[in-house]
């Protein structure tokens, strides 16, 4: 802006901060690409690790794990369940928890706004790529599980703890369809950790904050004597997407936990935007 108040030739604030250059920026960190390395070692390890114990028992497989050595499908399904709940909570939790803080620790927040970039299109654009990254983490685990199990145990159809199949072609769909809910109910860690990202200079107390509200929720989950009050926790619902994988696909519980952590998720991140716009950013 010029002293008279008026814009600077040529400047446009619509153009200021293009989400390509913002997801290249954090596409190139180094936790990035460990978080990438890490999530799709992990299908590696877990087949190692059954390599080396040896496949369960066919006499009493009554859950996903027990099941995995069934087809690629089914190892799949196991990596999605072993990374529900706090696996997929620390990538989430890092990306968004880390964009904002991460720029205040290294002391260029301020050129950033100086730039000048509209504070809320500042949100908008890094909080847009902390999404995406979420989202390619989340489906990365059991992405790289069906290839990883389809190569050691062949294709073939998704075979279920209450004893019924689903046949490859149906239950591959209904699979992405779990996917997508797992991102979708992690939303509300996500903007939890931007919340805190945008209140704080430790992008460590961002990440840490929403990864330590997400295990204190779980473990309120386990208390039976909270009753109904449980059904308000995000963590009640974070293996809803199993009613996906049922003969008969149920979506009650799944609407459920998308509304909740829908709901949570809009109101944290209005805290966010409303608290960044109004504070003194000095670093």
């Amino acid at each position: 802006m010029s002293a008279t108040g008026t814009a600077a030739p040529g400047y446009r604030p619509g153009r200021t901060l293009p989400l390509r250059v913002e997801a290249v920026r954090q596409l190139r960190r180094r936790r990035t690409m460990v978080v990438g390395g890490v999530l799709a070692a992990m299908p590696l390890i877990v087949l190692g690790a059954i390599w080396i114990g040896g496949a369960p028992g066919r006499e009493d497989r009554t859950s996903f794990i027990e099941l995995a050595t069934s087809s690629g499908l089914n190892f799949a399904t196991t990596m999605l369940f072993m990374g529900t709940g706090f696996l997929l909570v620390i990538p989430v939790a890092l990306f968004c928890g880390d964009t904002v803080a991460s720029e205040a620790s290294w002391s260029s927040l301020r050129y950033l706004l100086a730039a000048p970039v509209p504070r809320a299109r500042l949100l908008v654009r890094k909080l847009t790529v902390a999404l995406a990254f979420s989202a390619a983490a989340v489906v990365l685990l059991p992405l790289v599980g069906l290839a990883v199990g389809t190569a050691a145990y062949g294709w073939g159809d998704l075979k279920l703890p209450t004893g019924a199949t689903l046949p490859a072609a149906e239950a591959l769909p209904r699979l992405a369809l779990a996917v997508a809910f797992v991102f979708l109910s992690e939303l509300v860690v996500g903007a939890l950790a931007f919340w805190l990202s945008t209140a704080t200079d430790a992008p460590l107390g961002a990440v840490g904050g929403a990864v330590f509200a997400s295990i204190v929720t779980g473990v309120l989950d386990a208390v039976t004597a909270l009753g109904s009050l449980r059904e308000w926790l995000p963590a009640h619902w974070q293996y809803a997407w199993a009613d996906a994988l049922q003969p008969q696909l149920e979506w009650g519980g799944m609407v459920q936990g998308v509304s909740l952590s829908l709901s949570y998720a809009l109101i944290l991140l209005a805290l966010a935007f409303r608290g960044f716009a109004r504070k003194d950013v000095v670093s």
